[in-house]
Order: C-alpha cells, then structure tokens, then sequence
C-alpha cells in the first residue's frame, strides 16, 4: 500500500504557462529581497536595542533606588549613633560650661543695665550653691552696691537679678531642658521623615 492518497497531488498546476523573467526583473527582484531583509534586520537590532536600553534603564532605575534607600539607611544610623553623645553633652558638658560662664552672662546683664538706667542697687538671688562663687566674682569690680542672696527655693543654674525697677531671670536647666526637649523632636522628626522618603 502506498502514501500518496495522504500527500496533496501537484500534477494540475504543471500544465500552466512558463514565467519568463529577465535578467533585469531578476536583479530588482533580487534587490527588493535584499532590502526587504536588510529592513527586517534593521527592526529586529532597533527591537533588541531597544529592549536593552529598557532593561538597563530599569536596572538603573532600581539600582538608583536601592543606593538611595542605602543613604537614607546610612543617614539614619549616623544619626542614631550620634544621639548618645548629643545626650551626653546635654547631661555632662553643657551644665558644667552653663555654670562655668554664669559669672560671665551675670557680668553681661549688669552692664546692659548700666547701659541703659542710671546706676541703682543691684541685688543677685541665687542658689545657696552659686552664691559665693558670685560674691568672689563681682567683689570690688563693681561701680555700684551689689548684694548677693542665698534663695534656698532656688537650685544651681537660677539667679535673679534685681536692678532698680528692672528684673531679669537665669535658669540654665531650664535652657538645658529646652535644648534637650529639641533634640528629642529633632530625632523623631528627621527619622521619621526619613522613614516615608525610604
């Protein structure tokens, strides 16, 4: 038995007239091939690098992405190893320095009421602590009476000062308190600003 009743019969078609084609139509035949191929490479390189320059553009895109949430990461732990020393210097250095230039800031308020009033008596509460430190600071150096009080309400850092009608008040833990308080905000402010832009 034979496969031929499975294969399609071509005999029909043979019985058609030749195609001449001349040395001409066979060269722009050629040619239009050429250029229909040269096309089709062209697109399919304009395709391929196209689709390149997308995935490069998205790998940098991510890559972008990942070294931006690595500085924020990186912002993020610089600021939190330096939230200890920031607390440090709050608790241990600013007070000493606070209570180093009271004399110095209690000299400053002085002159500005000499400056500007005529002279009076000048009375100082202070902290039974701060009191003799100030009394050896302003003795003799002064052109006008000022007595120093021991205040037992008072704590170190306070002092109030009395200058005829005019009254000014110190209290360095309480600026202390204040810088303290800004840090605290500053920190939950920024990191978490830095936690919504990651």
């Amino acid at each position: 038995m034979t496969i031929s009743h499975l294969l399609e019969d071509f005999s029909a078609l043979t019985d058609g007239e030749p195609v001449a084609i001349t040395d001409v139509a066979l060269e722009e035949e050629k040619l239009a091939a050429f250029e229909k191929g040269y096309q089709a490479g062209w697109d399919d390189s304009t395709k391929a690098a196209s689709d390149e320059s997308g995935h490069i553009s998205a790998e940098f895109a991510q890559t972008l992405q990942d070294l931006s949430f690595t500085l924020h990461e990186a912002q993020a732990a610089a600021l939190r190893s330096l939230k200890p020393l920031l607390d440090q210097m709050v608790e241990a250095v600013l007070p000493k320095l606070a209570q180093d230039s009271l004399g110095e800031r209690v000299r400053e308020i002085l002159d500005d009421f000499l400056d500007r009033q005529e002279p009076a008596p000048v009375s100082i509460l202070a902290a039974p602590e701060t009191a003799p430190a100030l009394e050896a600071l302003i003795e003799g150096q002064d052109p006008l009476p000022v007595t120093v009080t021991a205040e037992p309400t008072m704590t170190e850092g306070q002092l109030r000062l009395h200058f005829g009608s005019a009254e000014r008040e110190i209290d360095t833990k309480a600026v202390l308190a204040d810088i303290s308080k800004a840090i605290e905000a500053y920190y939950a402010d920024t990191l978490n600003d830095m936690k919504d832009t990651a």
